[in-house]
């Protein structure tokens, strides 16, 4: 069984299957069409009439700024509840 082993930078085995992501030219293709699709969606909060309940909800792009930030936030906290909350790598082999 004769296998020819991988180079070491991420290319695939002679005869193995190549999907379209496995090209880091699609890859960034599809990274700038979400950016792109991530900035008109923010533009688009100028074009339709908000019915608020907050004074803060008419500010341009709040709901769009709100998530990201939070999500980012949600990040950073669970990479330090990570700390706190991991268990030993050999846990359960004691």
């Amino acid at each position: 069984m004769s296998e020819t082993p991988s180079n070491g930078h991420g290319a695939k085995k002679t005869g193995e299957k190549r999907y379209w992501l496995d090209d880091m030219r699609n890859v960034h293709k599809l990274f700038w069409v979400l950016v792109a699709l991530c900035a008109l969606l923010f533009l688009s909060d100028a074009f339709y009439e908000k019915h608020v309940v907050f004074g803060f909800e008419h500010w341009f792009g709040f709901f769009g700024l709100f998530g990201f930030f939070v999500s980012f936030a949600l990040v950073l906290t669970a990479r330090e509840l990570r700390k706190i909350l991991m268990r030993d790598e050999d846990y359960y082999d004691r």
